[in-house]
């Protein structure tokens, strides 16, 4: 076994809210994971690397991206040709990396391109891009919410819903996306309009789990939070509108929320008038009440995620260190804002024996930073920070 030892650096590990000071990791560079760690002068490596006093804390999990939108274009990714979302999705890819991402979740993808885009990546042929759970095309209602060419499945009864995430499955998607609500992208309908039925979704959520796949449900208003917690998902995307007796439910069924505040602020924050009014309007009208049910329902004990979902309307691909910022604004410290990637994100996507946090038998998945996380979410935000994957250097 070849070892690489990291030395002299504090450590945020992602598990409690402390640091360790003059702290050293090794990592097996043949599995990329970590083997042993400790304070002090650490071991004799055949390789040694010195982070010269900085702030080391595990990479990112973002549970909520859409690696083929443009940000810029306020299309919803619909209107491109698959070769130009695949290489949009190789740039975003990296640019998710470079900002401290490791570790993606999907949410919706045109042309399955996450999903062939993964394959490339298993060959070696996608360099700095972060790991992946794919899944593929999203499931809409006919007229629904992410109904655009090439983007979803659209599913009018519980049989189709059987059939296309059977087709889903097959196609290689690792996790599933359905549209409970409307949403603020979307003309002419809302945040509160529910779509895809209890019945449609429960059968959905049969057979992922099946398979031993998780599914996420984009659910921003209500009636949609309640069904689609009805029908059983495993987290409830946006959940802008949680009321009290759903956050309640949620906690009994071990239900997660991604809260994509990153997503909801862009877009009053610098869409007036550059898009719709309507559009911004439905985010805006939102935003205050946003921050309060969250806030009600984090002391409550719900557990969020984190997720941007990057590739909506000025929320690039390098805003998952903003997210931290917002979450303090429901309540929670530093070290409970980054839980929500390194506890909460791993263990929603089963990674948790892996990835999110930086312990002995994990990949070695990490960022480096010139000031202490502890002490300021906005220092994560450093444009020139160092990013690892099992140990070897990125970025």
């Amino acid at each position: 076994m070849t070892v690489k030892t990291f030395k002299n650096f504090t450590l945020f590990d992602g598990t409690n809210d402390k640091n360790e000071q003059n702290a050293w990791f090794s990592v097996d560079t043949a599995t990329g994971k970590l083997v042993d760690r400790g304070q002090g002068n650490g071991p004799d490596s055949a390789e040694t690397v010195d982070l010269n006093g900085q702030y080391v804390m595990p990479g990112f999990i973002n549970v909520h991206t859409h690696i083929t939108s443009n940000p810029n274009t306020f299309d919803g990714g619909f209107n491109v040709s698959e070769s130009e979302a695949a290489v949009f999705a190789f740039e975003n890819l990296q640019t998710l990396l470079k900002s401290g991402v490791t570790y993606i979740r999907e949410c919706g993808t045109s042309y399955d391109a996450d999903i062939k885009l993964k394959k490339l990546q298993k060959q070696g042929m996608l360099p700095k891009t972060p790991h992946m759970m794919t899944s593929g095309r999203a499931f809409s209602m006919t007229g629904g919410h992410g109904d655009g060419p090439h983007a979803a499945f659209l599913v009018d009864s519980p049989d189709e819903m059987r059939k296309s995430v059977r087709q889903g499955l097959k196609n290689g998607a690792e996790s599933i996306k359905m549209m409970a609500t409307g949403g603020v992208m979307t003309p002419g309908d809302f945040m509160d309009d529910p779509q895809l039925s209890v019945a449609e979704m429960s059968t959905g959520v049969e057979e992922a789990h099946h398979k031993g796949v998780i599914v996420a449900a984009h659910a921003e208003g209500n009636p949609g939070i309640k069904n689609a917690l009805d029908a059983g998902v495993d987290s409830i995307e946006h959940g802008f509108y949680l009321t009290k007796e759903e956050a309640e439910q949620a906690i009994k069924q071990g239900t997660y929320v991604t809260p994509t505040l990153i997503a909801e602020w862009t877009i009053p924050a610098f869409g007036k008038g550059v898009l719709p009014d309507w559009e911004v309007k439905k985010a805006e009208d939102a935003l205050d009440d946003t921050y309060a049910n969250f806030t009600r329902a984090f002391k409550q004990g719900v557990k969020f995620t984190c997720g941007t979902d990057a590739g909506t309307p000025f929320n690039g691909f390098d805003k998952t260190p903003d997210e931290f910022e917002l979450l303090t604004k429901v309540g929670m410290t530093p070290a409970e804002a980054y839980h929500c990637s390194t506890q909460n994100s791993a263990a929603l996507c089963g990674l948790q024996d892996d990835y999110g946090t930086l312990e002995v038998g994990k990949f070695a998945d990490f960022q480096v930073l010139k000031a202490d996380p502890l002490a300021d979410v906005k220092n994560v935000k450093q444009e020139d920070k160092q990013v690892f994957l099992g140990g070897e250097r990125q970025f």
